[in-house]
């Protein structure tokens, strides 16, 4: 009986390939023709992704203060200075909360575009570039029409869509500069691994944890140098930034976060007791479910895998639910390694000798297109509010905070809670509403939540007892207050 034909080199995976070397092979390949359709790809996502997302800008419909504070710290780096983000608290430097020294370049652009709206087309464009780099390294191992259905799947994922559906965030760096790690360590191109993961320490202090997991599999692949050499990098810089960096910067001397842990309240927990909640707790076995089953678990074949380890580690770890789950943007720097992940699983199955991997290979591909549609009606996802008419209407509420902003002039003191926060921030002196600062801000903007206009003098006395108020503005539920001199 004849021996089996073994597999031409040519249908093999890039990294499978004897005698290749990837780099080599990777520059000699390169093309405007073969690039061309993934940028394409990702100018495609970035259109809907700066439409919702500047929509929601439009309407007033920021879900928290984060805006406002990404803009005080783009605005303090314009200034060449640390930033002092005066919602968080009088003085707070922002060094002090997280190790976020990326934002720096925001300052350049925030001098080119003094707007709130610049923060949000920054963050769509990163993203969208991480589609295309997702898009173009499966189009190496798939070939060009299964790599842009990747592509396409990613730039639809949930953990994508969710981050830019609560405004910008640091951790819109840490995407495509992670896409391009796995990207380079699928391509066996270990020092530009390296390289590229050097800047994701300057996103965020728990990104050094991600930083050492690269280097695991580095060492998973038997690079005994760069290995080791990552994991003591990646380490030190978030010890160094958890003991030393920002409570430097933090005006109480410490890492405020801590106290998301449990035992922070001067008690050990009951270890017992906390590690079997840890198992028990239905939405972060909810959250693993869908992060694995976006990319129907073919990430699992792969040593990719490694690097989600560290931010799922402190988010379950935490005895704060609002980590656990799939809201905010906390898994979004998990969806370039994951899916790059399935790249590799894909091809790795695609080699199996076991007739039904190969059938997950041919059908992987068509299974992430379908659960990434599926998540975005079902969820539903912002990609869905496309073709929502209410998505592009503010209404008379968004009408009136226009109105209540056009009497509060430039450089005025100001105390706001989320909705107009952003945009005074780009011209006021701005502290969150009854919290952030005791010195009597010259005016205040005020949104009843319960239907009923708001007696503005008396909410002014209630956070500033020693200042008078009168009303200058009162319009559906908005009022705005000014210090009386």
């Amino acid at each position: 009986m004849a021996a089996a034909m073994p597999k031409r080199d040519s249908a093999l995976p890039l990294r499978d390939r004897p005698g290749t070397d990837a780099e080599a092979a990777e520059r000699s390949s390169w093309t405007a023709w073969a690039w061309w359709p993934h940028l394409a790809l990702a100018a495609a996502i970035m259109v809907p992704f700066t439409i919702l997302t500047l929509a929601r800008y439009q309407r007033f419909a920021d879900p928290s203060w984060d805006l406002g504070i990404f803009v005080q710290v783009a605005r303090g780096w314009a200034g060449w200075h640390p930033p002092v983000v005066d919602i968080k608290g009088d003085g707070y430097q922002i060094l002090g909360d997280h190790w976020s020294p990326i934002l720096a370049v925001t300052g350049p652009l925030w001098r080119l575009w003094p707007s709130p709206a610049m923060l949000l087309v920054l963050q769509a464009g990163l993203l969208s570039w991480s589609v295309g780099i997702v898009s173009e390294t499966a189009a190496r191992f798939l070939g060009r029409t299964r790599g842009l259905l990747v592509g396409a799947a990613y730039g639809l994922s949930w953990g994508i869509q969710r981050a830019l559906d609560v405004e910008f965030h640091e951790i819109s760096f840490a995407v495509p500069f992670m896409a391009l790690v796995a990207r380079q360590l699928l391509l066996r191109r270990w020092e530009s691994a390296v390289w590229w993961a050097l800047p994701v320490l300057l996103v965020k202090e728990d990104l050094g944890l991600t930083v050492a997991a690269v280097g695991v599999v580095l060492l998973i692949k038997r690079r005994w140098g760069f290995g080791p050499l990552l994991i003591v990098v990646g380490l030190a810089w978030t010890a160094c930034a958890l003991w030393w960096w920002i409570p430097h910067f933090n005006t109480g001397g410490a890492f405020d976060y801590w106290t998301k842990l449990p035992g922070h309240r001067g008690s050990p927990p009951d270890w017992k007791d906390y590690a079997f909640s840890l198992v028990t707790r239905h939405t972060v076995w909810t959250t693993v479910g869908w992060l694995l089953g976006m990319t129907a678990f073919l990430a699992l074949r792969s040593p990719l895998i490694v690097l989600v380890i560290p931010t799922l580690g402190w988010r379950f770890v935490s005895d704060n639910a609002m980590y656990w789950g799939r809201e905010w943007h906390y898994s979004a720097v998990l969806m370039p390694v994951l899916f790059l992940a399935a790249v590799d699983g894909l091809s790795r199955c695609d080699l199996s000798a076991r007739p039904w991997m190969r059938a997950a290979a041919r059908n992987g591909v068509t299974a992430m297109v379908a659960i990434a549609a599926a998540c975005t009606v079902a969820a539903p996802l912002p990609v869905a509010d496309l073709v929502d008419p209410a998505t592009y209407r503010g209404g008379p509420h968004a009408a009136a905070l226009r109105g209540a902003l056009r009497v509060i002039p430039d450089g005025a003191t100001v105390e706001a809670a989320s909705a107009p926060l952003a945009r005074l921030a780009a011209r006021c002196h701005v502290y969150w509403v009854g919290g952030s600062t005791r010195t009597p801000p010259q005016y205040i903007v005020i949104e009843a939540g319960d239907g009923n206009p708001v007696d503005g003098p008396a909410y002014g006395a209630a956070w500033h007892p020693t200042a008078t108020y009168r009303t200058i503005f009162q319009q559906e539920l908005v009022t705005v207050i000014q210090l009386v001199q």
